[in-house]
């Protein structure tokens, strides 16, 4: 049986990159209304046809809790609730500590955990508001073994673990989930631009990841809360 999302009101942040459009393309066939978040300027954001028929909301920096709070106050005006949130947005940046500068380590955590943290204090009251609430979070396999050069991506979605592991232990009883999905390198152009001497075969697509992420969303996971999910590809 397929996921059923009808009736159901998400967010996507950092949602106009390669898996925000793969879980947004999943979650909308699924029946569910589908808000796209991005940092994007809103003059430069894809149309909504393009986009799958999704809401989209440009200009949003997911560092400022202000920001933030604008931008789910908008969801919350135009579609009456908010049922889930899915914290895709983050970055990637290889460096050894050696040689890379220190400000990486602060870009990493900025990009891939206060964004987490911050969409998700400003997303929480409505997420409470009715039982059934679901927020996914996107860590990475590396946070569970960092490799040379992925020390500060892998220390800031350890981090997003973390986030994970509290803030389900904080709702339980309050009816609202809260897992993560840990992808490897996803199939994508940059990735393949980036790295054009690597078997593509090992990775993992993005609809995979988005797959996992609808099960989470879904009534049969009403009982799962607190997991860290690896979506690993053939890696």
């Amino acid at each position: 049986m397929g996921v059923d999302l009808h009736g159901k009101v998400i967010v996507v942040t950092g949602g106009i990159g390669n898996l925000g459009r793969a879980v947004a393309a999943a979650a909308v066939a699924a029946g569910a209304r589908v808000t796209l978040i991005d940092r994007m300027p809103q003059h430069d954001m894809p149309s909504a046809q393009s986009l799958h028929g999704c809401s989209v909301i440009g200009d949003v920096d997911l560092a400022s809790f202000d920001s933030a709070r604008a931008a789910m106050a908008k969801v919350l005006a135009a579609s009456g609730k908010l049922d889930a949130l899915i914290n895709v947005a983050g970055g990637f940046h290889w460096g050894t500590v050696a040689d890379d500068e220190v400000e990486a380590w602060d870009h990493m955590y900025c990009v891939n955990l206060k964004t987490a943290v911050v969409a998700t204090k400003a997303a929480l009251p409505y997420l409470l508001a009715d039982k059934g609430g679901r927020i996914v979070n996107v860590g990475a396999v590396a946070a569970t073994k960092a490799a040379v050069g992925m020390g500060a991506y892998a220390a800031a979605k350890s981090g997003v673990l973390r986030l994970t592991e509290t803030l389900a232990d904080e709702l339980k009883g309050r009816g609202c989930t809260v897992n993560a999905v840990l992808p490897s390198i996803i199939d994508t152009p940059q990735n393949r631009r980036d790295m054009p001497d690597a078997d593509y075969t090992r990775w993992v697509s993005a609809e995979s990841v988005a797959n996992v992420i609808m099960f989470l969303l879904s009534e049969q996971a009403n009982a799962v809360t607190g997991a860290a999910i690896p979506v690993a590809g053939k890696a």
